[in-house]
C-alpha cells in the first residue's frame, strides 16, 4: 500500500476545484497535498484521522483543512456508500495583494495556520450548504461564494481546532504507518500489544515506538485509545445500549480505565456526553 502525495487536479478554466467524491472515489489513504481543504461529508459516518487528532466524522459534518495536513475519512463499514463534496484551493488562491489589504486580515491570518478544524452548529449548516452551492457555481460566483465561506469562517468562533501547528517532519510518508493504521483498525477492539503491531510493521518495538511517535505526533497506544473511545461515542449516540455495554463493547475490559481515557479524552464522562447529545 502506498501513495501519499496527492495531486490535486485544477480545471484550466477554474482557480480552485470543487468535486463529489463518493464511493469508491470518497476512499482515499492517508494522504496530504499541498492544497487547503474544505470538506462536508454527504453520506456514511466512520472515523477521521486528521494529524494527531482521531474522532468520529458523520454525515453533514464539516471540515476545514490547512495544506500540507496529513488526514484520512475512513468508513466504518466497508460495503457503507460514503460521500464529501470537497473544496481543494491553494493559499493564494485569491493573490497575495488582496490578502494584504486591511480589511482581509482576519483571513490572511487564517489561511497562514497550519490547522485542523471542525466546524460547530450554525456556521456548520451554513458553510455546508455553501460548499453544495459552489459546487454548481458558475464563473465568478464560485470564487465570491468561496470568499465568502472562508471570511466567514475566519471571523467566527464557531469550530473547535483539532490540530494545532500540526507539522509533517517527512515530505513524503512511509507507507509503513498505512499497514499500521489499516492494523490498528481491523484490531483495535482487541487486546493489541506492542510486539504485534511492530511485526506488523517489520520493526523492533523500541524502533516502531520512535517511528510512530514521529510520523503521527503521539504514542501507538494514546492512537489506540483514540480509536476506541471515538468507537464508545458512535455506541453512546447512536444506539440506547447500557454505558457498561459500550465500555466493554469498545476495547476495554475495566470500568475504571475506560471512564478515566474517555474524560481525559472527551472532557465529559460517558453519560455526561450522552445527554449533551441527546440534549
Amino acid at each position: 500500500m502506498k501513495t501519499l502525495i496527492q495531486k490535486i487536479h485544477i480545471e484550466e478554466q477554474h482557480s480552485f476545484a470543487c468535486n463529489i467524491y463518493r464511493t469508491p472515489t470518497f476512499e482515499t489513504n492517508w494522504h496530504k497535498h499541498e492544497e487547503a481543504e474544505l470538506i462536508v461529508i454527504t453520506e456514511g459516518h466512520g472515523t477521521a484521522m486528521i494529524g494527531d487528532y482521531v474522532g468520529e466524522y458523520k454525515m453533514g459534518d464539516v471540515y476545514f483543512l490547512a495544506g500540507n495536513l496529513p488526514h484520512w475519512f475512513r468508513k466504518h463499514q466497508p460495503k457503507m456508500v460514503g460521500s464529501a463534496v470537497v473544496i481543494h484551493f491553494k493559499q493564494d488562491v485569491f493573490g497575495a495583494p488582496f490578502l494584504q489589504m486591511p480589511e482581509m486580515k482576519s483571513l490572511n491570518n487564517f489561511l497562514k495556520k497550519n490547522d485542523g478544524i471542525f466546524l460547530q452548529k450554525k456556521l456548520k449548516k451554513e458553510i455546508g450548504s455553501a460548499i453544495a452551492v459552489i459546487e454548481q457555481a458558475k464563473s465568478y460566483q464560485r470564487v465570491f461564494l468561496l470568499l465568502q465561506c472562508l471570511q466567514k469562517i475566519s471571523a467566527s468562533s464557531s469550530y473547535i481546532s483539532l490540530t494545532q501547528n500540526f507539522s509533517s517532519s517527512n515530505s513524503n510518508i512511509n507507507p509503513a504507518i498505512e499497514k499500521i493504521i489499516d492494523y490498528s483498525f481491523n484490531h483495535y477492539l482487541e487486546q493489541v500489544t506492542l510486539q504485534q503491531v511492530a511485526e506488523v510493521a517489520g520493526m523492533s518495538i523500541p524502533t516502531f515506538c520512535r517511528f510512530f511517535k514521529k510520523n503521527i505526533k503521539k504514542t501507538y497506544f494514546d492512537f489506540l485509545q483514540d480509536l476506541r473511545i471515538s468507537h464508545a461515542c458512535k455506541l453512546l449516540n447512536n444506539t440506547n445500549k447500557p454505558v457498561l455495554e459500550v465500555c466493554y463493547e469498545s476495547g476495554y475490559n475495566s470500568w475504571a480505565h475506560f471512564s478515566k481515557q474517555f474524560k481525559h479524552v472527551k472532557q465529559l464522562t460517558p453519560t455526561q456526553y450522552r445527554k449533551q447529545f441527546e440534549e
